[in-house]
């Protein structure tokens, strides 16, 4: 994102409007939350302000967007960067652990085709659930050490989980429970406030300035986002998880990044995978 060097001007008078509409929508009363009115408006957002982009190909962000950009792309997906990924991740997904068991028997329907499900509300726990988090759950009652959020075999499982899952529609549920559209409403709150030294939110960068140029990289719409994690980046030289992308946004908008995993950061991804429903699972992805 390189948020350090962005100077919002005129872009940012041009959306401020509506970004402020969505960030008081952030903050309503409890007995007012509406997920699925909040989806309608922020898919109608973006459907507005880029009516030449096909709804479904908003999980393919700045290439969505960019016709030099998209035919780069197509060519490099001949001989994808994170095609090692995919290959080290079905491997890891299929050797058993040291009791004999393997992730296959932790998910549903043996862990293919199931991306499109997280995260989830666990009723029971009263949290959101991830898939990394679950991927982690998974090694450690069957006795084995939990992997590192952020990149490395975290970021190859999931790649080979998403990449099962690829074209399927997302299909995240809020279950009729206070937590649940707390933990909703607590993401769609941490998304649209400001932090850190830029006073950025993540709608900063993603909703009013979606489409706009960084250098030379575009910022990618908020909608869909998820769908394409994990992600290659250039940038980074390798895979990242969803904990990385979001860490690493804090730390380039110079706030203080929280703990992979937090609270904070699964009830996020809880709000744009929601928004996202019924956009086609992407990832893998590339991105600069």
């Amino acid at each position: 994102m390189r948020a350090r060097t962005i100077i919002l001007t005129a872009a940012a008078a041009l959306s401020t409007a509506a970004l402020a509409c969505f960030a008081a929508s952030a903050i309503a009363a409890p007995d007012t939350i509406d997920p699925v009115a909040d989806a309608k408006a922020f898919r109608k957002y973006f459907t507005d302000k880029f009516p030449k982009v096909k709804l479904n190909d908003f999980v393919n962000g700045p290439y969505s967007m960019n016709a030099d950009m998209r035919k780069q792309w197509e060519d490099m997906e001949q001989f994808p960067p994170y095609e090692f990924a995919l290959e080290a991740g079905k491997e890891m997904f299929s050797k058993p652990f040291k009791n004999g068991k393997t992730y296959a028997d932790c998910f549903s329907n043996g862990g293919i085709g199931i991306r499109q499900n997280y995260p989830y509300f666990d009723e029971k726990e009263g949290n959101v659930i991830t898939l990394e988090l679950a991927i982690n759950r998974c090694r450690e009652v069957n006795g084995e050490a939990p992997l590192s959020y952020m990149k490395d075999e975290m970021a190859s499982l999931t790649a080979y989980m998403a990449y099962t899952s690829r074209g399927k529609p997302m299909d995240i549920k809020i279950p009729n429970d206070p937590r649940a559209l707390a933990a909703y409403e607590d993401g769609k709150r941490y998304f649209y406030t400001r932090r850190g030294q830029l006073n950025f939110s993540c709608a900063s960068c993603h909703v009013q300035s979606a489409g706009e140029h960084i250098r030379a990289e575009t910022l990618a719409p908020a909608l869909g986002i998820m769908n394409a994690l994990p992600i290659y980046r250039s940038e980074w030289g390798g895979m990242g998880t969803t904990s990385r992308r979001l860490v690493s946004c804090n730390s380039q908008t110079r706030a203080v990044p929280l703990e992979p995993q937090s609270d904070e950061y699964r009830d996020v991804e809880y709000f744009l995978s929601y928004v996202a429903n019924g956009l086609p699972i992407s990832g893998p992805g590339s991105r600069p």
